[in-house]
């Protein structure tokens, strides 16, 4: 085992010839097959597998040598692992209902990825909500709190469920926005359209969470975040946003600010705009009028003119240095508490 983790080629043939068991567990459950997964060492590994080792033996916490490959990113010994393992019939989860194929997804390695959904047994995109793993029920929750877009785009184009949930609740975008992941809540916003208004266990939507953590990152991120709190009645988040500097003058597609944006319907919003227009205080030499005003709001829409940009840089400046602490206080997270460290 020592000879195949050290990529002693010579010393594993002798030991080999000598009769040693291929298939010796340590203490830790792991066999020379494990450990030759884990080190890389690929003569080692070729002459375990013609001494006919155990495809599917599992270490102390019930992960095989699939499992060690899918998580270090070596994708030609797991398609060569998984021919021999298609063979029987196994569940391939380990102790805490993981599959090899989360472990990729957390590791971010879109090659083993693609290698097991080529494979029916291994599109098993459930798994433990309670785990080491944060709450990653899916593949693709594993994808999204480590960040990884690619993986993301991969797993979802096999019909993974973007908006699927925890037991707590948690969807893949929900976890990103509480871990701050401003590269995968605009793919799962943007690209994925993942729904902003999903509660997890505790009520609060990713807009809770993004306003809890790195608003301002995601406020960038997001879009028209202030519309969309308003929208749903998100007062926490809207007082939230407000006070980092969001603009209370943008417009949506249809036009509106975010006041009107909290009206049931378009016309109703319509019908609002010309109330506040009549109630506007325009000075004398004004031409705008409440019939004038509809006219007056499609072309702030063409034109796009949603904030003054020198009050905006003030706003991003000003926050700045807190965004900065609090990504500082985050990287003093302690990562141990998941399973990465194994691998």
């Amino acid at each position: 085992m020592l000879a195949v983790a050290y990529g002693h080629i010579d010393a594993v043939s002798l030991l080999l010839e000598k009769e040693a068991s291929v298939d010796a567990a340590d203490i830790l459950g792991c066999t020379a097959l494990h450990r030759g997964i884990m080190t890389g060492h690929e003569e080692c590994i070729q002459m375990l597998l013609e001494q006919e080792v155990l495809i599917l033996c599992k270490d102390a916490r019930g992960r095989t040598p699939l499992h060690y490959a899918a998580a270090r990113g070596h994708a030609t010994w797991l398609s060569e692992l998984m021919q021999l393992a298609l063979s029987e019939d196994y569940n391939f989860k380990d102790n805490q209902n993981y599959t090899p194929l989360h472990w990729a997804s957390y590791h971010g390695n879109e090659n083993c990825i693609e290698v097991l959904l080529e494979h029916k047994a291994f599109r098993n995109f459930n798994g433990n909500s309670f785990s080491p793993l944060h709450c990653a029920v899916t593949p693709l929750h594993a994808a999204a709190f480590a960040d990884h877009v690619e993986c993301l785009q991969l797993l979802l184009s096999h019909n993974a469920q973007v908006n699927a949930a925890d037991n707590s609740g948690k969807t893949p975008l929900t976890i990103a926005a509480e871990k701050g992941h401003v590269g995968t809540v605009d793919f799962l916003v943007n690209s994925a359209k993942a729904d902003l208004t999903l509660m997890d266990n505790d009520l609060n939507t990713s807009l809770h969470l993004a306003s809890s953590k790195v608003c301002l990152k995601l406020y960038i991120t997001f879009s028209r975040p202030l519309h969309i709190a308003a929208q749903n009645g998100l007062k926490m988040v809207v007082e939230e946003l407000l006070a980092k500097g969001a603009c209370v003058q943008a417009v949506d597609e249809n036009g509106h600010t975010p006041a009107l944006a909290c009206a049931p319907n378009k016309d109703v919003a319509d019908c609002l705009a010309l109330i506040l227009a009549t109630m506007m205080p325009f000075s004398p030499s004004s031409t705008m009028t409440p019939l004038n005003f509809v006219s007056f709001k499609k072309d702030h829409l063409s034109r796009t003119l949603l904030c003054n940009s020198s009050n905006m840089s003030n706003t991003l400046n000003s926050y700045s240095k807190t965004l900065m602490n609090d990504e500082g206080a985050e990287n003093g997270y302690n990562d141990n508490d998941s399973d990465s460290e194994t691998f």
